[in-house]
């Protein structure tokens, strides 16, 4: 059970870093959003994965399964939330330039 957690946590760890390049990297709000939001919901869930892998069948594993489901539910409606407030306050969406032929 233990390496099955320590995989889960290394993927965990694996999506938080890509996840965070991808904020560092992409152009605008937007790309950010989906880089962020979608790593850290990976990264989240693996690493809580991992952790039920330790705890095993116990009340900890239960509790662990909660706060999982509500990270899941909440980190899209916040990262929808952050878009929506973006787009009203007029940024638009980063564009390619046109190339020259």
């Amino acid at each position: 059970m233990t390496i099955i957690a320590c995989v889960f946590f290394a993927l965990g760890v694996l999506f938080n870093v890509m996840g965070n390049i991808g904020v560092l990297l992409f152009p605008d709000i937007y790309t950010r959003l989906q880089a962020s939001s979608t790593c850290s919901t990976t990264s989240v869930l693996s690493i809580f994965i991992g952790c039920m892998f330790l705890a095993g069948w116990s009340p900890m594993t239960g509790r662990l399964l909660v706060i999982t489901l509500f990270f899941f539910v909440t980190n899209p409606i916040s990262t929808h939330i952050i878009a929506g407030c973006a787009w009203q306050s007029g940024m638009v969406p980063w564009r390619r330039p046109p190339q020259s032929h």
